[in-house]
């Protein structure tokens, strides 16, 4: 079982910025995880944000291509998402995902990940 562990959330005006984190944890040593983030907004589906290869090139969703940054520290399975120039519009509950094996090919779909954070809640006003 790996359990993801999600922080970094919270409420800024608009034009603001903040880092969330995921951490995957499980009792396996020497384990690997394809990561990704995802978000969720009241009343809407699911969309992708971000996922990131073993080699750290990203993949992100092409509606929010060049405010956010996701990066990764393979050593701790810990996926970083830093989100600039926040707008309103972004204010949703930010989900890690995760699935077991080295990450050549990231993905980008939802139901391609094994393991799901609680969420974060980013709130952005303006």
């Amino acid at each position: 079982q790996v359990r993801l562990v999600e922080s970094g959330g919270g409420s800024v005006q608009s034009g603001g910025s903040l880092r969330l984190s995921c951490a995957a944890a499980s009792e396996y040593t020497d384990s690997f995880y394809c990561m990704g983030w995802f978000r969720q907004a009241p009343g809407k589906e699911r969309e992708a944000v971000a996922t990131i290869d073993v080699h750290g090139r990203p993949t992100y969703a092409d509606s929010l291509k060049g405010r956010f940054t996701i990066s990764q520290d393979n050593a701790k399975n810990t996926v970083y998402l830093q989100l600039d120039s926040l707008k309103p519009e972004d204010t949703a509950m930010y989900y890690c995902a995760a699935k077991p094996g080295i990450c050549w090919l990231p993905s980008l779909i939802g139901s391609d990940y094994n393991y799901w954070g609680q969420g974060t809640q980013v709130t952005v006003s303006s």
